[in-house]
């Protein structure tokens, strides 16, 4: 067998393309992609945590804590309370459970992204 560095061929081989892995993966996945979202609007609008927190009317804890990869609780609200703060708004999507490519996690994928208001 060749050798890889491609992590989702090695978690494929590695788990023998277990359907529930694969759906904790793509859980995951969302929780890093909404995580990384936030990071990146806060750092584009040239914010602190402590600062986006507190146009939302929150603390900084809870910015650091939603735009930590592990955190599981991200709400459409406060998700929403970033993108005003940001002036932005929040884009929610269904996309194909087939498409491939890059994504090759199987199921419902939810993309949500903050974009700049047209």
């Amino acid at each position: 067998m060749a050798k890889t560095k491609d992590a989702l061929k090695i978690l494929e081989r590695t788990t023998g393309g277990s359907s529930t892995v694969r759906q904790g993966i793509a859980n995951a996945r969302i929780n890093l992609e909404v995580a990384q979202m936030i990071y990146d609007a806060r750092t584009k609008a040239g914010m602190s945590q402590r600062e986006l927190g507190e146009l939302i009317g929150s603390r900084q804890s809870v910015i650091a804590r939603l735009e930590d990869a592990d955190y599981q609780g991200h709400s459409l609200s406060i998700l929403q309370r970033i993108g005003n703060a940001l002036g932005q708004r929040l884009e929610l999507r269904y996309v194909s459970a087939n498409r491939r490519g890059p994504r090759r996690a199987r199921g419902l994928s939810v993309s949500n992204r903050l974009q700049r208001r047209a």
